[in-house]
């Protein structure tokens, strides 16, 4: 629905993307996710979700054609975590297991009973194939029962010394996680 973050797969060379999907689902659904963007991919926006499950919404007119073809995403991120920010990590500071990983920035719910996102997910792969994703940079939520947040990150760079460059657009900081 809203792709955002867009990297490059530094072993493949295919252009990846995270997207952040649609809302009124409820609690758990639709998954954000990342994926591979395919030339001429249909990803069911708006007729269906996460491949072919059909949105309700459309029932009157599912356009089941299109719905037939779209595309399973590659990594499912969670829902409502506003999977915004995307960057593969190509420098040699960080520990090996990072190397040619995705980073992702999860701006965080706004519609959903429980918090989700908030925080900077690591997503390794091996031989350009995604891997389970694992927690990178989190404590962004200060205290979910009153609604209360330190920051929302989005954006991921990596800068010229190998670090990682988070930026916060809740908080105005530009959060920056080197190596020891």
């Amino acid at each position: 629905r809203n792709p955002v973050g867009m990297d490059w797969n530094p072993v493949t060379g295919d252009l990846w993307t995270a997207v952040n999907e649609r809302d009124k689902l409820g609690n758990n659904l639709v998954p954000d996710y990342i994926t591979s963007v395919k030339k001429g991919g249909w990803y069911g926006w708006p007729y269906s979700y996460y491949g072919n499950i059909n949105d309700p919404r459309w029932k009157d007119e599912p356009h089941q054609d299109l719905v037939d073809k779209s595309i399973v995403p590659d990594v499912p991120m969670g829902s409502h975590t506003a999977s915004l920010g995307l960057t593969f990590y190509t420098a040699d500071t960080f520990p090996s297991t990072y190397k040619n990983g995705a980073f992702v920035g999860q701006h965080g719910s706004w519609n959903r009973a429980e918090f989700a996102g908030y925080k900077v997910m690591f997503v390794p792969f091996e031989n350009g194939t995604p891997q389970q994703p694992e927690d990178f940079l989190t404590g962004f939520i200060a205290d979910e029962e009153a609604g209360k947040v330190y920051g929302r990150p989005v954006g991921v760079a990596v800068a010229p010394d190998g670090s990682l460059l988070v930026n916060d657009d809740d908080s105005g900081i530009i959060w920056k996680v080197a190596a020891k």
